[in-house]
């Protein structure tokens, strides 16, 4: 069967572009990409995954025609370089960062994850309070001012702080964070030794 073929657009068939696009190219795009991300737990996560697809194969779609392409004739091509190129990084706005540490291109690319510490000390779920279960050399007590005071500390910092904070509390090295960070191996140093010394002040005893 011929697929209908999609006129060159002009300053007043962008409205049956559109319709052309929704019609014949969005639910192919979009089933595609519901298999391709599949793997996404998260659901926000997969909806901001799809929506960038649908973007993207937007924007390529009118690029193609421009050109002069038939595009009715590879949607499926289409729909995988699309999913490809999203799962990849590419943004219908730009790219994502390879040196946000938030990123989850950066993660994949650099083998690392990054959890949230809670805001308010919890029996389980977090990697640092299950070290702290498990140990066995702090006194009782060191361990629960810790699980108290850490996340009311980790609080007075910046967001980005406390993104470097976690980063360097599950052992990123210098050269490492300094690369997901932007920053120069240098200035890591002195954050590290920032923290360690605003961490003494938070914990200080006020009547020594």
């Amino acid at each position: 069967m011929h697929s209908p073929t999609v006129p060159v657009p002009s300053a007043d068939c962008l409205a049956a572009l559109h319709a052309a696009f929704l019609t014949h190219v969005l639910p192919r795009v979009e089933r595609h990409g519901r298999v391709y991300f599949r793997h996404v737990r998260c659901r926000d996560r997969k909806e901001e995954l799809l929506a960038e697809l649908r973007g993207l194969a937007w924007k390529w779609f009118l690029a193609l025609v421009r050109r002069g392409k038939d595009v009715l004739a590879f949607v499926s091509a289409l729909a995988s370089y699309a999913a490809r190129a999203v799962n990849s990084g590419r943004r219908v706005c730009g790219h994502e960062r390879k040196k946000d540490v938030l990123s989850p291109v950066a993660q994949r690319l650099h083998g690392f994850c990054v959890g949230k510490l809670p805001d308010f000390s919890t029996l389980d779920g977090n990697p640092l309070e299950d070290a702290l279960v498990d140990n066995t050399v702090s006194p009782v007590p060191e361990q629960v001012a810790f699980k108290i005071d850490f996340p009311a500390w980790r609080l007075t910092h910046s967001e980005r702080d406390r993104r470097l904070i976690d980063t360097l509390m599950v052992g990123g090295r210098t050269k490492e964070v300094s690369r997901l960070f932007g920053l120069s191996q240098g200035r890591i140093s002195q954050k590290r030794r920032y923290f360690l010394e605003a961490w003494a002040r938070f914990t200080a005893d006020p009547g020594v």
